[in-house]
């Protein structure tokens, strides 16, 4: 097999951002090491591409292997290159992103690699440059949620717009007024608000509402301007 002649071997890996939603705290999901250096301390869910797959195969394998994560929507984020950022050999990472609701896959979780949900205030000193990845996901969560209803990724099928709203000021880290806030959006028109309602966290009893499936496609463009101003308020 012909080679590139004089070129040093660089190795290329995954590395996974999860944020998930509990219904009152924005969470990201770590894992603890399995190997050396930095083994036992806390990590984003991260491996080697194998010769024989792509990046986007190697992020779903890795998830799967070191969580028990399957059917998780991720994006391709940024490819991070410093050349000392992996003490043992240059390494490359691409890093992907997703946004699920905590509970909906909280039962496939595995205990292997003591897979944890960390509230985002809270989250530990992590290896390498993982808490830079985190810090770049989380901008660009924020910068995505102002411009499309993405965060309703997030949410359980049946959610209340106290729930929305909390989600909101949990993702800008700011207090958002309550009237203003369902007021624009229930202008959109993306929900479908149900018969029952939510009486273990109102004392009234909040709506539950759905998303409009067909609405979402249609109008993706609804939520633009929907935060106001977000560069200042992720400032």
């Amino acid at each position: 097999m012909t080679r590139y002649s004089k070129q040093t071997r660089v190795l290329v890996a995954v590395d996974c951002i999860i944020f998930g939603f509990d219904g009152e705290h924005l969470k990201l999901l770590l894992i603890q090491r399995g190997f050396e250096p930095e083994k036992n301390k806390w990590s984003l869910m991260g491996g080697f591409i194998e010769p024989h797959e792509g990046p986007e195969a190697a992020a779903s394998r890795i998830l799967k292997q070191l969580t028990g994560l399957e059917g998780v929507y991720m994006e391709q984020m940024h490819v991070f290159g410093e050349p000392k950022r992996d003490p043992i050999e240059r390494t490359l990472s691409i890093t992907y992103f997703a946004f699920i609701d905590v509970h909906k896959y909280e039962k496939q979780l595995s205990e292997e690699y003591h897979a944890e949900w960390f509230h985002l205030k809270d989250v530990p000193k992590l290896i390498f440059d993982h808490n830079e990845m985190v810090e770049m996901a989380r901008e660009k969560l924020r910068y995505k949620a102002a411009l499309h209803p993405i965060l309703f990724e997030l949410l359980p099928e049946k959610f209340t717009i106290p729930q929305i709203q909390t989600l909101y000021e949990n993702v800008y880290d700011t207090v958002l007024d309550k009237r203003n806030f369902s007021r624009k959006l229930l202008s959109t028109g993306l929900l479908i608000r149900q018969d029952e309602k939510d009486k273990e966290n109102s004392k009234k009893g909040a709506y539950f509402y759905k998303l409009d499936p067909g609405i979402y496609k249609d109008k993706f463009q609804s939520f633009l301007n929907f935060i106001p101003n977000p560069q200042a308020l992720s400032a």
